[in-house]
């Protein structure tokens, strides 16, 4: 039903008994746009983290299980670092420092295409001075010439010695089968986190209103992308299809008009193509119903960041 059909959500933080077995976090950290989201969905060979070619595309901290007899690696995909401008950036931020306390390996990741110094200053010093390995991807090697690749290389073994360094690009899924084979080696003897057949620590309600997101991020532009949150109501199951009602939050009265369309259209566009992607995910027919309603500021309110899952 569900992909590989492997279990969602599980409480068992617990390690099970089992010997000569590895298991760890590995998390993965980087600016916004270097392609974080798409590397974990090609480690874990499901599509879990929403992608754009927007920053801020991630808001939370999204777990991805990979799970094979002797091994369990739990990737952590979270949002791209920056300097919080709202209390919204501040919980998101909130997840990646969460990520730098419980690592046993960091997946660094950068762009051939980014500033070397912007995406240098930007990495938390404990990380750069830790004992964690860290392995430094450098993605989207497709986009670049040798030279450019060898000089950027050399700029990041200065920076961080101990770091391993890896060409990559994630789009392409191109040495993505060494980092996995790599991880498994430098992960600490211990017993797997989660059961074996899960896939992710999040439940469906989450992928369905990040689904929703993203189609947001692809089919609006401006402030309207970043000023939307949406909470899925009702979640109804039965045996051939998954009934699904979900609202999208905006911040200004002014936006709802932008979000609806004229007569409808955009937002009836919005709602095609996420009951599509929302039937790949769960590989079922889909009926979903979108509803927009205002919620002044949400961003900067405690109240609200706690209901829509970024506060405990």
């Amino acid at each position: 039903m569900y992909p590989n059909k492997k279990t969602f959500i599980s409480f068992i933080l617990t390690p099970k008994p089992l010997n000569n077995h590895k298991s760890g976090f590995v998390n993965i950290l980087g600016n916004p746009n270097v392609g974080k989201s798409t590397l974990m969905n090609a480690l874990v060979g499901e599509r879990l983290s929403i992608i754009t070619n927007k920053a801020q595309t991630t808001r939370h901290r999204i777990k991805g299980i990979v799970s094979g007899e002797n091994y369990q690696i739990v990737f952590s995909d979270t949002p791209g670092l920056l300097k919080p401008k709202y209390k919204l950036q501040e919980r998101m931020m909130d997840f990646v420092k969460t990520a730098l306390q419980d690592a046993d390996v960091f997946l660094v990741v950068s762009d051939i295409t980014e500033n070397f110094e912007k995406a240098f200053n930007l990495l938390p010093e404990s990380i750069i001075k830790g004992t964690a390995p860290i392995i430094l991807i450098i993605n989207k090697i497709d986009l670049t010439n040798q030279k450019t690749l060898e000089e950027r290389v050399e700029q990041w073994h200065a920076a961080i010695p101990r770091a391993e360094i890896l060409p990559i690009s994630a789009l392409h899924k191109l040495n993505t089968d060494y980092i996995l084979k790599r991880i498994i080696t430098l992960l600490p003897d211990s017993p797997p986190y989660f059961d074996k057949d899960q896939l992710t620590d999040k439940p469906e309600r989450f992928f369905v209103s990040e689904i929703i997101r993203e189609k947001i991020l692809f089919l609006y532009n401006e402030e309207i992308p970043y000023s939307v949150e949406v909470e899925v109501e009702s979640f109804k199951e039965a045996e051939t299809i998954i009934r699904i009602n979900a609202v999208i939050f905006v911040e200004r009265e002014s936006q709802k008009p932008i979000l609806i369309g004229k007569e409808g259209k955009s937002i009836k566009k919005l709602g095609i193509e996420a009951r599509k992607e929302i039937e790949k995910f769960f590989q079922k027919k889909i009926h979903l119903e979108l509803f927009v309603k205002v919620n002044a500021d949400w961003r900067n309110n405690d109240q609200n960041l706690k209901r829509f899952g970024y506060l405990d």
